[in-house]
């Protein structure tokens, strides 16, 4: 690439960054007013100008000079607040038929009995940590090493962890055998 296209393309980013600049300080505040005025929560009236203003930064070519662009982010903004509203239905809906799956799924399975339950009521007794831990080995069938990962420590942690977390789960087992057999 010659020198002086260089320092063209230098020169246009510069220009592109000026206008941009001018454009968001003499329309930022009308679109985040648009904003505003269409949604609940103020903090979805900035994303909606944030990502107007990111369309507008990308496509900073199109932008009318003048009047024109405020009518210009307004249109980006419309489209932005109707992709908005359409990722919040979609995730309405997949609460509802989550919650509805959950539901029935939950309802179809038995609560444990025996053995099973006094296992679940000690994990119950222990820490967050070591339950964490003890499930994501058994329930999840996690390697020590695969549960340090999920967790975000180091494989020789989770596996001096999960040692202290099977002593702990077997003396709160054998205390409640001992509660129990005193009744």
């Amino acid at each position: 690439m010659a020198p002086g296209q260089v320092e063209m393309d230098a020169l246009g980013q510069e220009l592109a960054q000026v206008r941009f600049t001018k454009l968001y300080r003499e329309q930022g505040r009308a679109i985040l007013e648009y904003s505003l005025r269409r949604v609940e929560d103020p903090e979805d009236a900035a994303d909606v100008v944030a990502e107007t203003f990111l369309v507008a930064w990308r496509r900073l070519g199109e932008v009318p000079i003048g009047d024109g662009a405020r009518l210009w982010l307004y249109g980006v903004a419309r489209l932005v607040l109707a992709n908005l509203a359409r990722a919040e239905r979609r995730r309405t809906r997949l609460g509802r038929r989550l919650a509805e799956t959950l539901r029935t799924e939950l309802t179809a399975q038995p609560a444990p009995q025996g053995e099973a339950a006094e296992v679940l009521r000690a994990i119950g007794l222990l820490g967050e940590e070591d339950r964490e831990l003890l499930l994501l080995v058994t329930w999840e069938e996690l390697s020590p090493s695969q549960a340090a990962r999920v967790l975000g420590i180091s494989a020789l942690a989770a596996r001096s962890r999960l040692h202290r977390a099977r002593r702990r789960l077997r003396q709160a087992l054998e205390e409640r055998e001992t509660e129990g057999g005193e009744r």
